[in-house]
């Protein structure tokens, strides 16, 4: 049985041009009593409304969000009640009920529901710090990637581990992770290159991140690398080799102990400050160390024979 939480509260069920609300009182024994009213939409009446939840001693409302007729009156409500605003798919009537009765009345049901989960998440969340404490150290590395918070670091790491030699290579996690495109070819064509159904955990946890990350102004890194693949491959694929990225990312932070640094970070973020590498060889050997200053003709050919 659900713990009470609020001894009076009051459900709203709120429509164009009329508001019908529902107290309930609930006494020790367990045993409510309901009280209902209706009230329209004008000013006047939402401020006899406001009076009757005050003479009642009600001072929890929960309605749902219904188009815009609900602003009004959380507005009006907001500065002396405690109003939770629900989603209306929580809040459906029960078959064979009058509509505005019935959902008043499972209005704060679904309040006392919904507080329900929030303190069952918070307390998930905090037993999930209790045990990631000794491997801290690991989740502030991978918390400095852009698309990266503490708790979505704490989740990966509690789905990867931190002994990263379990794994070949990044590309072996990638594929454990479900983030690899699959290998379905046949006479030489490829038939799919969908990703592989696995992490079904971890997958759209990383896919998260990733949409994260392409909205980082302060660290567009991924942001950079997802407009150009988007462009030759559509939002979804783009998406997908970002989450991919950064699962390489983690793997090398956590293996080799160290914060977010990708090798071509300076590269990507300062194009223009980039200098352009040289490969040298036979032909070009002689023109690159005379554009350095060299005289190419006192150069002497070495024969180690």
């Amino acid at each position: 049985m659900m713990k009470l939480k609020y001894s009076i509260c009051c459900g709203l069920d709120v429509h164009k041009n009329v508001i019908v609300a529902t107290i309930v009182t609930t006494n020790r024994d367990g045993i409510s009593e309901y009280r209902q009213k209706s009230f329209s939409t004008i000013n006047s009446d939402i401020q006899k409304f406001h009076n009757w939840l005050i003479g009642n001693n009600c001072y929890h409302v929960c309605m749902e969000s219904t188009r815009k007729y609900w602003i009004p009156i959380f507005n009006y409500l907001e500065n002396d009640i405690d109003i939770c605003l629900t989603h209306p798919k929580y809040v459906k009537a029960i078959k064979g009920y009058h509509i505005e009765t019935d959902q008043a009345k499972k209005l704060e049901l679904a309040r006392g529901h919904l507080e329900y989960l929030v303190n069952m998440i918070t307390q998930t969340e905090v037993e999930l710090y209790v045990r990631i404490k000794p491997y801290y150290e690991f989740v502030e590395f991978v918390s400095t990637m852009p698309g990266m918070t503490e708790l979505s670091s704490t989740i990966v790491l509690a789905e990867t581990g931190i002994d990263m030699n379990i794994f070949d290579a990044a590309k072996h996690l990638c594929s454990w992770c479900g983030l690899s495109t699959a290998n379905n070819e046949s006479a030489g064509k490829k038939k799919s290159v969908r990703i592989a159904k696995a992490g079904d955990y971890l997958t759209p946890m990383m896919v998260q991140c990733a949409l994260a990350a392409i909205k980082n102004k302060k660290q567009p890194y991924f942001a950079i690398k997802y407009i150009r693949i988007e462009k030759r491959r559509g939002h979804k694929k783009a998406i997908i080799a970002i989450a991919r990225m950064m699962m390489v990312c983690i793997y090398h932070m956590v293996s080799e102990k160290k914060p977010f640094s990708p090798a071509d970070y300076e590269e990507l973020m300062n194009p223009q400050n980039h200098v352009e590498r040289v490969v040298l060889n036979e032909n070009n050997v002689f023109a690159y160390l005379e554009s350095l200053g060299y005289d190419s003709s006192k150069l002497v050919k070495r024969n180690d024979n």
